[in-house]
């Protein structure tokens, strides 16, 4: 590879069925953070519908092809080590999957708007003997994303705790909620 030579991007992958079904529900315009995005699998969805998307990440190169695009934000934001990014701002759907960072599960609750949804998917204790991650520190305790949401003032629209075997096994945590206005 020459240095004026870049790396192809890799397609993002589809993204979870149940979020692009919720997507399907987005009206044009709508407000849409997707945090964590990494390829932006699932504010793609959301874009595709004429939503309004915030892409947050610690690596913002999969979706760097988007910055051309009037509908997104691109944020590159360490959310482990540095201020939230994202103080002050609602979005009316808030997408996360595949990641946990406890610390900042109460500013992930207030970026939903009321009457706003937070969708929610990542791994849950159990998943250690499927695959990564398998550190407890990054592994929901049984039941604990729905009291973090139900806690927070969200009303849970679907909520789902087990194990799956689409895309890849794994024990995961679901979250479906609205918060209250």
């Amino acid at each position: 590879m020459t240095a004026d030579t870049k790396p192809t991007p890799h397609a993002p992958s589809a993204p979870l069925r149940w979020i692009a079904s919720c997507a399907a529900d987005a009206d044009a315009g709508q407000s849409v953070l997707d945090l964590a995005c990494g390829g932006g699998r699932h504010g793609r969805a959301f874009l595709e519908r004429g939503c309004r998307v915030t892409f947050v990440d610690v690596d913002t190169a999969g979706v760097a092809d988007l910055s051309n695009n009037p509908d997104c934000e691109i944020l590159q934001a360490d959310l482990e080590n540095a201020a939230w990014p994202l103080a002050g701002r609602t979005f009316e759907f808030v997408v996360v999957t595949n990641y946990l960072w406890r610390p900042i599960l109460p500013q992930i609750l207030a970026s939903v708007a009321p009457g706003g949804a937070l969708l929610y998917q990542t791994f849950a204790l159990g998943n250690e003997r499927l695959g990564r991650p398998r550190n407890p520190d990054f592994l929901l305790k049984p039941g604990e994303l729905k009291t973090v949401a139900e806690t927070g003032g969200f009303d849970l629209i679907d909520f789902f705790e087990g194990e799956v075997t689409d895309p890849k096994p794994a024990v995961i945590q679901r979250l479906h909620a609205r918060k209250g206005v």
